[in-house]
């Protein structure tokens, strides 16, 4: 997701400093260019030679060192940058930047840039409180600078309270939605995803072996491009994508078709990744059903209502997306589904086909529309959710 980007971390003296090794790490697997810029104090709780070994790159400390290369370093620095993240940033860089003291290279540097600057705080939760402080940020706000505000928990003096840098993983994802262009601005977006299950007793289930995986993706795509996103799961273990208008968490078929009908009405997107169990047995059990030797079980099963179906009923003039998991005849059997479901397009894969599949991190879809199908090769789910999102986003166009 950072892939040509240059990114600049500066470094303060906080002592999570040694958490920007690991978020300059990530940033480099994603393929981004990435430039360190360590404060004095910085460099008394991490050696530079870490950042360079990580980076590959330079790491920038002293404002009137002697260059590799020619150039006024603080104004290279800033004209390179596609984005500035400060992580830690500690309560005297902060109030430095606020006041408009430029007295060492990263503080030069973020006066110098016309590139995003992003503020990750670090200090003692009674630093982070106090209104000089807070009037800082406000300030800096106000400016368009932007903060990732910091989490609770234990801090390095042994307290507990707000303080603590945020989480690594959330950093990288406020880094990649500043950097993501907002095409999808005031979008209502709502999105399905996971397996749903349906008991037979309270210890067994009939479900599938969806992860949710591809409708997390489409969620966070949406986010980052700017949408406002609703997501309704079903069980899974992934985290939900910061910054959701809402999440909405449930188990049977029959829970997701109420949740989407709830909400869907009020949507301009709807697209239906989820994987609903198509039939529930007949009766549940109250009690656990013993196992008995030479017994066997059979189970009478019903049909679930379509959620599909359902809910194409109830298109009106929104854009409608759905899945289709096959095994063979993708694509006719795709054309059948869009047609019957009152679907604009259906996103169609081969589950049987290696790295196309439930609980992996790609996939190989078809694209079906009404009167053409495009085959997409194997790609990342969020290239793929981006993939989906741009088709949605021409449909709009086209109704517009």
């Amino acid at each position: 997701m950072l892939q040509g980007k240059t990114i600049v971390i500066g470094v303060s003296g906080g002592i999570a400093a040694y958490k920007a090794v690991d978020i300059a790490s990530r940033m480099v697997k994603q393929g981004a260019k990435v430039r360190v810029i360590m404060t004095k104090a910085a460099c008394e709780l991490v050696r530079p030679i870490t950042f360079q070994s990580i980076t590959h790159q330079p790491v920038a400390t002293e404002m009137f060192s002697e260059p590799a290369n020619w150039n006024i370093q603080h104004i290279d620095l800033a004209t390179e940058a596609d984005l500035i993240l400060i992580a830690p940033a500690t309560y005297n860089l902060i109030g430095k930047v606020a006041s408009g003291i430029a007295d060492d290279l990263l503080t030069t540097t973020i006066s110098a840039t016309n590139a995003p600057v992003v503020f990750a705080p670090a200090m003692n939760t009674k630093m982070f409180e106090n209104p000089i402080f807070q009037e800082n940020m406000r300030r800096l706000l106000e400016m368009d600078y932007s903060f990732i505000e910091p989490d609770t928990g234990r801090l390095a003096e042994g307290t507990s309270g707000k303080g603590r840098l945020a989480d690594n993983e959330r950093i990288i994802e406020e880094v990649i939605r500043t950097l993501t262009p907002k095409d999808l601005p005031g979008m209502r977006l709502l999105v399905t995803a996971g397996p749903t299950q349906e008991f037979i007793d309270p210890v067994r289930v009939l479900t599938n072996p969806s992860t949710g995986k591809m409708g997390f993706a489409i969620a966070q795509a949406a986010l980052r491009r700017g949408a406002q996103v609703t997501l309704i799961s079903g069980p899974t273990y992934l985290k939900p994508p910061l910054g959701l208008n809402e999440f909405v968490a449930v188990t049977t078929t029959g829970e997701m078709l109420e949740a989407v009908l709830e909400r869907c009405l009020n949507q301009d997107v709807i697209i239906k990744a989820a994987a609903p169990m198509d039939f529930r047995p007949v009766e549940t059990s109250k009690m656990k059903v013993k196992k008995e030797e030479k017994q066997e079980m059979v189970l009478s099963l019903e049909r679930n209502e379509d959620i599909l179906e359902t809910i194409g009923r109830k298109k009106g003039d929104r854009i409608f997306v759905g899945f289709a998991a096959e095994t063979e005849n993708i694509v006719t059997n795709a054309q059948e589904k869009l047609k019957r479901k009152q679907l604009d397009f259906v996103v169609a894969n081969d589950v049987s086909i290696e790295g196309s599949g439930f609980g992996v991190d790609t996939n190989q879809a078809t694209l079906v529309f009404p009167e053409s199908h495009e085959s997409l090769p194997v790609m990342e789910k969020v290239e793929l959710a981006n993939r989906i999102l741009d088709e949605v986003q021409k449909l709009r166009r086209e109704i517009k």
